[in-house]
């Protein structure tokens, strides 16, 4: 907001001083061809009409100042009047050229968020023992088409969820993004084992992938009295007790990222946990503890944990999700998808 206030006041903050040396110090400093700064400002910010206008304020002002200091229609105040009207016109070309290019840029970003949207299905609120509450904020414009996914599919074999953050960001990492959900929506179904479920994702992966390229991801599964979870290189998941104890499920080796599975033979190895009634869990991308305030401290997840004991996980999740936007103060610059999961009490 403060860019854009200054952007839309610059042309006027340059011309205003301007006229006022003029004015006080006569002829003898030439500051009025400094005039064109004005228009050449102004083509940064608002419409092509809103540049002419600012031009022809120029004009305004210089007129008036080359007569008062005794400059009207010699050839140095001539020749900054010419230059100010061909500085107007070029800056109202490049304001047009700039709009243009907006209105491409915002029709590709809306192409793609609805793409996105169309991907990433609503989750259901239930599913089997289980209250599921979702959480997705989208990043900064320059980021906003990002690679964040997840899943949650009730199955033959229990309750399989997904969650994963694809590298990199735009149209690239959101086809990437559909690849991991339309194979981890297959095999959900098809594979009694988790790790076949995370084999499906890597060789569905290692043929649409190249380079270095990857997909950061918790696959899990809900069973009766625990959850487990396959961790492919991932932000650990917070596990918060019916008492409201909160501590990270780190994994007991360090898997992977799907995508590079080629490169080695570290596959991640399922770790169970336990997961009674009136538990939660809360999986995260790491656009959640990867945004930073003003200082550069990053959001302590950890200590906000306890906005989590709400009654209702979705206005749980919520009350995260404004803490953390308070947290940046504005947008973020990176994704941030959370998934909560609450077995129900007794």
């Amino acid at each position: 907001m403060r860019t854009q206030w200054a952007l839309r006041w610059l042309p006027f903050m340059v011309m205003i001083p301007v006229a006022l040396i003029g004015l006080l110090a006569g002829p003898s400093l030439g500051f009025l061809p400094l005039l064109t700064l004005g228009p050449s400002f102004g083509s940064v910010y608002g419409s092509v009409q809103r540049t002419a206008m600012i031009g022809l304020l120029a004009l305004a002002i210089c007129i008036p100042l080359a007569y008062y200091n005794g400059l009207l229609l010699k050839w140095q105040n001539n020749l900054t009047i010419a230059t100010i009207v061909c500085a107007t016109g070029a800056s109202m070309l490049v304001s047009h050229l700039r709009l243009k290019r907006e209105r491409e840029l915002a029709n590709v970003r809306l192409v793609a968020e609805t793409a996105q949207r169309v991907l990433l299905r609503p989750v259901p609120r239930k599913a089997a023992d289980l209250q599921v509450a979702l959480s997705y904020t989208s990043a900064a414009a320059e980021a906003r088409i990002g690679g964040d996914l997840y899943e949650v599919v009730t199955t033959p074999y229990g309750v399989r969820l997904l969650i994963g953050d694809v590298q990199g960001k735009g149209l690239d990492a959101v086809e990437t993004a559909a690849w991991v959900l339309g194979a981890f929506r297959e095999a959900a179904y098809d594979e009694p084992a988790l790790d076949d479920v995370s084999e499906r994702l890597e060789s569905s992966l290692a043929r649409h992938l190249s380079g270095e390229k990857f997909v950061t991801a918790i696959i899990a599964e809900v069973r009766e009295e625990e959850i487990v979870m396959l961790n492919h290189g991932h932000p650990a998941p917070f596990l918060i007790s019916a008492g409201g104890e909160a501590v990270p499920v780190e994994p007991p080796d360090e898997g992977l990222p799907l995508g590079l599975g080629p490169l080695g033979t570290d596959r991640p190895k399922a770790h169970r946990v336990p997961f009674r009634q009136g538990d939660q869990i809360l999986l995260f991308t790491d656009g959640v503890v990867e945004a930073r305030d003003d200082s550069g401290a990053f959001y302590p997840l950890p200590d906000r944990i306890r906005l989590l004991r709400s009654n209702e996980p979705q206005a749980a999740l919520d009350a995260l999700r404004a803490d953390l936007i308070t947290h940046t103060g504005g947008p973020l610059p990176d994704d941030a998808a959370m998934l909560l999961l609450r077995r129900h009490a007794e």
